[in-house]
């Protein structure tokens, strides 16, 4: 039975470890044939996840690439290298993310910010994902095919105290999603949006956080990252063929389902109102 996935390149930005580790995974697992992960440091952490894959003998070929999705010359020869290594790349997750901790170990007030951690922010969440779709999405559109999957994250952690500019840093590429998704309707290139539903055990938990964690002075679930690769999956395969300008949680995902009612009950609606003008979106403010 043919993979969901063969006969595909991907690429996976931020492919060393939480979301991006798993997704890398479980695009090899549904048969991707080409895949590059890319981070901006930790070589042997990508290293790593690449020689992982290939070990497993799943038909996948990994190139691990160490990339700034801030960099826009950097974001171009990523597609160039895995277009001339492994073949045209129609499939691009824009995991690559930094949080809060680049500008505290704690909760703090957008005043008391670093400014330069939060510039870094800014230039990883928000110019990482149009330097790496602007880079990918011509060959895409040659192509007749492609998807454009950005990881986001849930709705209240946009606008909660305390969590600028992280949050709305996701409120910016959930309306940059849109936007795409509209300029390319009738091209065969889909852009939707996928977050884990919750917060996951990666790098992004505050130190300050996980040590009141560790003194259980306060109690968190936190999912695995593997949440969300159902998910990923499937918004990367043909079977999500027309679907685009859409928002996902993988949590959401009901194994126990055919995929096709999987997906549908773990979209949400847009986060933000239907326009007052007509949009050339028909899904996105509308459930099923």
């Amino acid at each position: 039975m043919t993979k969901p996935l063969y006969n595909k390149i991907a690429i996976i930005t931020g492919g060393s470890r939480g979301l991006g580790r798993a997704m890398a995974f479980g695009l090899a697992e549904a048969g991707i044939s080409g895949l590059t992960i890319t981070a901006s440091h930790s070589s042997s952490e990508l290293d790593q996840v690449a020689e992982t894959i290939e070990s497993l003998n799943l038909g996948t070929t990994v190139i691990p690439i160490i990339s700034d999705v801030g960099d826009p010359q950097s974001c171009s020869e990523v597609v160039k290298k895995t277009q001339n290594d492994l073949g045209p790349p129609t499939i691009l997750i824009n995991n690559a993310g930094k949080g809060q901790n680049f500008i505290s170990d704690d909760k703090v007030t957008f005043w008391n910010a670093d400014i330069s951690g939060w510039q870094a922010i800014i230039d990883t969440n928000v110019n990482g994902p149009f330097f790496m779709s602007r880079a990918a999405v011509s060959g895409m559109i040659e192509e007749g095919w492609g998807r454009i999957i950005n990881i986001s994250k849930s709705r209240d952690s946009m606008h909660r105290p305390m969590n600028s500019p992280y949050g709305p840093s996701k409120a910016a590429l959930e309306a940059m999603s849109l936007s795409w998704a509209q300029d390319l309707i009738g091209s065969g290139v889909t852009v939707n949006t996928l977050a884990p539903g919750g917060s996951v055990d990666t790098g992004f938990v505050l130190p300050a956080v996980r040590a009141r964690l560790l003194r259980k002075e306060i109690t968190k679930i936190f999912y695995d990252p593997a949440i969300i690769v159902p998910a990923a999956v499937w918004l990367a395969s043909e079977s999500s063929d027309g679907i685009t300008g859409c928002r996902y949680i993988g949590a959401k995902w009901d194994t126990s389902l055919p995929d096709h009612l999987a997906a549908e009950g773990a979209r949400e609606t847009a986060i933000f109102q239907r326009p007052l003008r007509d949009s050339r979106l028909d899904k996105t403010w509308q459930k099923e």
